[in-house]
């Protein structure tokens, strides 16, 4: 019982020093090169623009987990644009927590949060800039964030004010040239920046690949899962035009 014990302390300290370790242990024994230089990162703050399917929600629960469980007490935020969406990322955090014993215990579990006997929590809020006023957060997982209102994201950022060892992770696929996290990928400083194509991701078959060009047709098809930003079809003005509008004064009229 004694050696029992013994092996379960030095795994758990292992767990501890190393996220690749504790993924290992939740049932990602083989992450991908992108999802451990995610997992063994030191940076604050990290973009994560990928396909569909890459991995990116994976990666996010394991690094949520990992804060609540080894670094408390930390309260971690998961949010995105609608409730059902941060739950889902929520699901797969808890998945992740039932698969290795002995972690600290909840005392208080729901469908939207959890929290652990060491003072750690994890809240699920909605995509509502009302909704994300008054925490103090260690992290914040900001999922689906291409099209989260540029009112939430200047909302969330002041919860880690106080905190300057909070993390902050948003993830995504592209959605159009505007927005947040299109300004803070093309020339946002201070980021870690990880983009993963669906030709990166070895779980994407070329065949589905294929299905997947002929039914979302190439500009929808390089969004979703070459991480290409591009304009609405339905857009009047693209972007690039939009924005010369406003840095030349000697922009011409359009007539239409």
């Amino acid at each position: 019982m004694q050696l029992n014990s013994s092996v379960s302390l030095a795994r758990d300290f292992a767990r501890a020093l190393s996220p690749l370790a504790f993924a290992a242990d939740c049932g990602i024994e083989n992450p991908d090169p992108w999802q451990i230089d995610v997992l063994t990162t030191n940076s604050k703050r990290m973009l994560l623009c990928c396909s569909r399917q890459a991995g990116k929600s994976t990666v996010s629960a394991l690094l949520a987990l990992h804060q609540l469980v080894y670094r408390p007490p930390s309260t971690v935020i998961l949010i995105s644009p609608s409730l059902n969406q941060s739950v889902e990322l929520y699901r797969r955090l808890h998945q992740f927590y039932e698969k290795i014993p002995g972690l600290a215990k909840a005392t208080q579990e729901s469908l939207t949060r959890l929290s652990l006997d060491n003072g750690s929590r994890v809240l699920s809020l909605p995509g509502s800039e009302k909704s994300s006023r008054g925490f103090t957060a260690d992290m914040v997982i900001v999922d689906e964030a291409a099209r989260v209102d540029d009112e939430l994201f200047a909302a969330i950022t002041p919860t880690m004010a106080t905190k300057p060892d909070a993390r902050m992770v948003a993830l995504t696929t592209p959605s159009g040239r505007r927005g947040w996290f299109f300004e803070q990928w093309t020339s946002g400083e201070g980021w870690k920046k990880v983009s993963v194509t669906a030709s990166q991701c070895p779980r994407i078959s070329q065949s589905f690949l294929n299905e997947q060009m002929r039914a979302l047709g190439p500009l929808r098809f390089a969004a979703e899962f070459n991480c290409e930003f591009h304009d609405d079809e339905m857009s009047t003005f693209n972007s690039d035009l939009i924005r010369r509008a406003f840095s030349h004064d000697d922009f011409e009229p359009i007539h239409i």
